[in-house]
C-alpha cells in the first residue's frame, strides 16, 4: 500500500477516531486504526467493539491499494506534530512507514486480517435529520445524562420517535431534560413509534462531527445497533438494554406559581450565589416573593452570598434549594433570552421551560 495524504485532511477524522480508541484493553489491536486504500479512497476506522467509526479520508492519492493496523496514538502523535502539508505513507505486511519533507518514521503495526470489522452504511436510511437540527438536540439533552450508574438506561440518551418528530430525553436520576427536534422526512414505517436508548458516548461523537447547515444525519436501525451516516463518516453502535423512566409521569402538570426569568441575568444570579457554598452545604436556595427573587449561599466557614433580581411575580411565596450546577448547566444551553420558571411546593420538582420545545425538571434538595 501507498499513499500521499493532506495532512490536515488526515488530521480531522483522526482527532475524531481517537474519541473511540480504547486507552487501556486487553486486546492491543483495538488501541490501533485501520487504514484500507482501495481505488481512489482511503478509508480509517476505529472501534472499541461497541462504538465504531468508519471515515472517508479527502485529498489523497492512492498509487497502490492495500491495508495496515498501526497504533493510533503513534499515527496521530506524527500527524499533529508534523509541519509537511503532505504526508507518504507505504505499508507492508505489518509495517509501516510515514515520510515527510525532513522526516521518515517506521512504525510496526499488526494484522490486517485480525481487526475487528467495523460496519459501513448500507441501504435506506430508517431516520434523517439535519445535522444542525440533531447537534442542537443533543445540546440541550446530552449534559444530564448519568455519569455512571448501575441503571444502565440512564447512561444513554432515550430516542423517542413519533413521525416527524424526534424527543430526546435524558435524566440521571436528579434532573432531567427534554428537547424535541424535527425530522427531515416521516420515518421508515417499522420506527414511526420507536423507542431506543443512544449510549452518552455515541451522542456525543454525533456532536462532534463537522459540516455544513445542509449535512443531513442519516440512521438505519440494525438488530440491537444503531448506524449514522453523515458526510464522510460512518458511527456505529450498540443500543444501551433496559428500560428507561417513563419521563411524561416525571413532568409536572400542575403547578400554580410561574414566572418568567431572564437566561443571562439568572445565570450570573445563580454562578454568583454558588460562590459561597460549600462541600457541606452544596445548595442555593431561591426566595420567590412579591416582586422579587433572591438567590442565595451560604458556607458556615466561609460566609454568605445574595443576589437580588425583580421579577413580574404575585402570587404565593416560596423557598426552594437548587444543585447550583445543575442550574448552571441547564442555563448554558437555553437558547431563548428568557425562560419560564414553574414551582410547585418547596418539596416538589422545579420545571424550567424555554420555547415550546424544551424542558427541564429539577429535583430540589434540603437546606437545613
Amino acid at each position: 500500500m501507498k499513499v500521499n495524504f493532506n495532512r490536515s485532511a488526515l488530521a480531522e477524522p483522526l482527532n475524531l477516531l481517537m474519541s473511540v480508541v480504547p486507552s487501556r484493553t486487553p486486546k492491543p489491536i483495538l488501541r490501533c486504526v485501520k487504514i484500507t486504500a482501495s481505488g481512489k479512497t482511503v478509508r480509517i476506522c476505529a472501534t472499541d467493539l461497541e462504538v465504531g467509526i468508519n471515515c472517508l479520508v479527502s485529498e489523497v492519492q492512492v498509487e497502490e491499494e492495500g491495508s495496515i493496523v498501526i497504533p493510533a496514538d503513534r499515527l496521530n502523535a506524527i500527524v499533529r506534530e508534523s509541519l509537511d502539508e503532505v504526508l507518504s505513507l507505504k505499508a507492508a505486511k505489518s509495517t509501516c512507514e510515514i515520510q515527510g519533507a525532513d522526516s521518515h518514521f517506521t512504525i510496526y503495526g499488526q494484522e490486517p486480517d485480525q481487526y475487528p470489522a467495523v460496519p459501513d452504511f448500507d441501504g435506506a436510511a430508517d431516520i434523517e435529520i439535519a445535522l444542525t437540527n440533531l447537534q442542537s438536540g443533543i445540546e440541550q439533552s446530552l449534559f444530564a445524562t448519568a455519569k455512571e450508574s448501575t441503571r444502565y438506561a440512564l447512561n444513554g440518551v432515550l430516542w423517542d420517535i413519533q413521525g416527524k418528530k424526534l424527543t430526546l430525553v435524558a435524566t440521571d436520576g436528579r434532573r432531567l431534560a427534554r428537547c424535541r427536534v424535527s425530522l427531515t422526512s416521516a420515518p421508515a414505517r417499522e420506527v414511526k413509534q420507536a423507542k431506543i436508548i443512544v449510549p452518552a458516548k455515541t451522542m456525543a461523537l454525533l456532536d462532534r462531527i463537522g459540516g455544513g447547515n445542509k449535512e443531513t444525519v442519516a440512521a438505519k436501525l440494525v438488530d440491537n445497533q444503531i448506524l449514522f451516516s453523515c458526510a464522510n463518516v460512518v458511527i456505529s453502535s450498540n443500543l444501551v438494554e433496559g428500560t428507561f423512566p417513563n419521563y411524561e409521569d416525571i413532568i409536572p402538570a400542575d403547578y400554580d406559581k410561574k414566572l418568567t426569568l431572564s437566561t443571562e441575568a439568572s445565570l450570573s444570579a445563580v454562578r454568583r450565589s454558588a460562590l459561597l457554598t460549600s462541600e457541606e452545604s452544596r445548595g442555593i436556595k431561591l426566595s420567590i416573593g412579591n416582586g422579587a427573587i433572591v438567590f442565595s449561599g451560604r458556607a458556615p466557614e466561609a460566609g454568605d452570598a445574595q443576589v437580588d433580581m425583580a421579577v413580574d411575580y404575585k402570587g404565593e411565596s416560596i423557598e426552594i434549594g437548587f444543585n447550583p450546577q445543575f442550574l448552571i448547566e441547564v442555563l448554558r444551553v437555553i437558547k431563548t433570552p428568557e425562560f419560564e420558571l414553574e414551582l410547585g411546593q418547596s418539596d416538589r420538582p422545579g420545571l424550567i421551560k424555554s420555547g415550546a420545545n424544551f424542558l427541564y425538571v429539577l429535583m430540589p434538595i434540603s437546606l437545613d
